[in-house]
């Protein structure tokens, strides 16, 4: 892709990388806040609020949730799209270039385990 042979752009990609992990670090935890705070409000009003009011919490937790699921696997698929493109110079020697998708991965994965969670609770109450 680059002909500079330079490192610099295997950095400039890995801050990207981190970028989109943040991003879909906060979209997560928009999703839990969210839905958790659908439950505070069923608690807070003696589990007053109609049915509907609950419902659109995990809707919405669990849309934002699969949301941050997904830019993760896309910005680690993107990335690795991009090693397969830079020649060997650019990248460091003895850098774990395996590291940065994995979190993503696993935190994607860590997601889908939350959406499984909040769902079976949902209808276990």
């Amino acid at each position: 892709m680059s002909y500079l042979n330079d490192p610099r752009v295997f950095f400039a990609a890995e801050r990207t990388l981190l970028a989109w992990q943040r991003t879909a670090i906060a979209l997560i935890g928009l999703g839990f806040v969210v839905e958790r705070f659908g439950l505070f409000m069923r608690l807070a009003t003696g589990a007053s609020l109609p049915a509907m009011q609950g419902h659109m919490s995990l809707l919405f937790g669990v849309a934002f949730l699969l949301l941050g699921a997904a830019v993760a696997t896309v910005a680690a698929w993107q990335f690795g799209r991009f090693l397969h493109e830079l020649s060997g110079p650019e990248i460091p020697r003895g850098h774990a270039v395996w590291m940065g998708p994995a979190i993503n991965y696993a935190l994607a994965l860590t997601a889908l385990g939350m959406v499984v969670w909040l769902v079976t609770a949902a209808l276990a109450a």
